[in-house]
Order: structure tokens, then C-alpha cells, then sequence
């Protein structure tokens, strides 16, 4: 496989989805189509794949190329999957994928600003057609406590005060264009560790990013897409590399599955009055890559997987602010 970003738990991926004829599979995170080549390569399947980022049109563009008829690819966002694919899916998909976060290719784009390796526009936006503000909007216009809130939540970056305040000083000489403008601003106030080998700016990075984007929102409604799209036995897998994005797949699952107590006073409180569970878990814990995985590929290090099987139970109500409640979870429960 030629792709620049490289699959990562793909085997273990594989086997949750157990791929057979006929059946019919979404890749919300198409990226340069890893996953989405190997689940058709894997049985004679049809496969549609969701990604926001208009990149990702030549990647499919070989795919389809590749796989003709049996693959549809889809420009949107994966939490909108419900409204993005057509109404006669819905309740019937064998399989729904997602690998969260940023992919190796997005990285390696200078001019996308997602990484301080490589000096470029401050962006970050998946997708750039979307007139959605950047990170040099937020860290040019955002307040010290605001901008100290996202680094914190986050980037789980501990001197999250002090980096705002940095920038904020800053930004009243001259405001930011460049991502090594501000990595250099980051790094002149949070101190090199000698027990961590992490460039000082990453946590800040990866902050904005997820502020940029709404990855964790993102997340929690394709969560909640998943749960209406799948039939009785379809399988949801979710590859995360950030803690809390696994926080919020882990609560999702076990809500779904009937083991975690209600967190909205739109449920029930009487365990008898819940609605069935939405998943069966074939495990509570995550699966992590290999040793030998990691060895071969060193991004897959933080990577951890989770699977949820669909019951026959109707759709568990979902409240408008569900991913509020999710991401508000997952901030106090590891």
C-alpha cells in the first residue's frame, strides 16, 4: 500500500468488522483510504467513505478507480452520516469506522499548519471550504481565559496559563501568521522537560486543532450517527490516539450497553425505565497495537481500539446537546 498515512490496527480492525459479501460499510475517516482498500480488498463488499477534507478526492479517485461501483465517496463530515448518506441505508450498514484525529498526509502539508515541523499558515482546518475560523483567528482574537481553557482541556497542557498569556503579550506587537511564530512563543515560557522527549508546543498544537476542527464534537455525533445507521449485529469500530476522544468512545459504548449510569436528566433515572442497550461490548477494555506494530510504525503507539456490536433495540433517545454530555463526561471520568 502506497498511502503516506498508514493504517494503523488494521488486522485488529478487519477482524471486528468481519467483511463479508454483500454487506455494506462506511470509512468515516476516508483519509487516503488505508482502511477503507483493505475492507474492500476483504470481501466483495460495498464500501461508502466520509471525509471533510476535499484532499482526499484523489486518494479516492484511485480507490474508486480500483474498486469501480462497489465504492462511493462522500465530501461532508462523519457526523453528519445520517443526513450525508442515502435514506435507505439507514438501519441497515454491516460496519461503521472511524480513526480519530489527524492523518500523517495533513501533517505533511506545510501549508495546512497542523504541525511546527514544517514552518507554514497558521490554519489547521480540515477542511478549508468550510469558512470555519483558523487557529491564527483563535489565537489572534481569542481572550487570555479562553484560549487558556481550550490549551487546557484540550491539549491537557499544565501551564496552560501561561502560554495564553504569552500569546496574548505577543499578539499586542504583532499578531501570529506562521506555525513556528508560535511554537517559538509556546516554547519560551513552558520549560524543556529532560524526561520527556515532547516538543514543548504539541500539547498547545494539538489543542488548537481540536478547538479548530470540533473533533470531540465531531466525534460524539458520529457516535450517535452510528447508532441509527447500523443494523442488528453491525459493527462499530473506533481507532482514537488522544485520551480524550477514548473517553468519549469508551462512555458512549458503555451507555449504550447498559453499564453506565444516565448522564442526562432527559433519561431515566429507574434502571427498569432505561431504554434496552444499543450495543453489545465483546469487550469493556481497548485493544492496543502490537509491539511489532509499533516498532514498524511509531505513530501507532498511542493508538487504542474500540468495538460496540448493534442490538435490535430501537435508538436509545439522544438529546440535542448529547455531545455536550459526552465531552463533559469524559473530562472527570478516565
Amino acid at each position: 500500500m502506497n498511502a503516506p498515512h498508514v493504517p494503523v490496527l488494521l488486522n485488529e480492525v478487519l477482524e471486528a468488522l468481519a467483511t463479508q459479501d454483500g454487506e455494506v460499510f462506511v470509512d468515516g475517516t476516508f483519509g487516503a483510504g488505508g482502511y477503507s482498500r483493505a475492507i474492500l480488498g476483504a470481501a466483495n463488499c460495498t464500501l461508502y467513505g466520509i471525509d471533510r477534507d476535499g484532499s482526499a478526492q484523489k486518494a479516492a479517485s484511485l480507490v474508486g478507480g480500483e474498486f469501480a461501483e462497489r465504492f462511493i465517496f462522500v465530501k461532508g463530515c462523519f457526523g453528519d452520516a445520517v443526513s450525508l448518506l442515502p435514506p435507505e441505508l439507514h438501519g441497515t450498514l454491516d460496519g461503521f469506522v472511524l480513526d480519530i484525529g489527524v492523518s500523517s498526509m495533513q501533517i505533511d502539508e506545510a501549508e495546512r499548519g497542523f504541525s511546527f515541523r514544517f514552518d507554514g499558515a497558521l490554519d489547521m482546518r480540515m477542511d478549508q471550504d468550510s469558512g470555519a475560523i483558523s487557529a491564527a483567528d483563535m489565537v489572534n482574537t481569542y481572550d487570555v481565559d479562553r484560549l487558556a481553557d481550550i490549551i487546557r482541556f484540550y491539549g491537557e497542557e499544565r501551564h496552560a496559563g501561561r502560554v495564553a498569556r504569552a500569546i496574548v503579550a505577543r499578539r499586542d506587537e504583532e499578531l501570529f501568521a506562521t506555525t513556528s511564530d508560535l511554537a517559538n512563543v509556546v516554547r519560551s515560557v513552558v520549560h524543556k522537560s529532560p524526561k520527556d522527549p515532547t516538543d514543548q508546543a504539541t500539547r498547545t498544537f494539538q489543542a488548537l486543532r481540536i478547538a479548530v476542527n470540533d473533533e470531540l464534537g465531531e466525534l460524539a455525533r458520529g457516535l450517535a450517527a452510528a447508532q441509527a445507521l447500523l443494523k442488528p449485529g453491525g459493527r462499530l469500530v473506533v481507532v482514537s490516539f488522544h485520551s480524550l476522544e477514548d473517553k468519549i468512545v469508551k462512555n458512549f459504548l458503555k451507555l449504550g450497553a447498559g453499564l453506565s449510569e444516565t448522564v442526562s436528566r432527559h433519561l431515566p433515572e429507574n434502571p427498569a425505565a432505561r431504554p434496552a442497550p444499543t450495543f453489545r461490548l465483546p469487550s469493556k477494555k481497548a485493544i492496543f497495537p502490537t509491539e511489532s506494530e509499533i516498532s514498524q510504525n511509531p505513530r501507532s503507539r498511542s493508538a487504542r481500539m474500540r468495538v460496540g456490536i448493534r442490538t435490535d433495540a430501537p435508538d436509545r433517545p439522544v438529546p440535542d446537546n448529547y455531545h455536550d454530555i459526552l465531552i463533559k463526561r469524559a473530562r472527570v471520568i478516565a
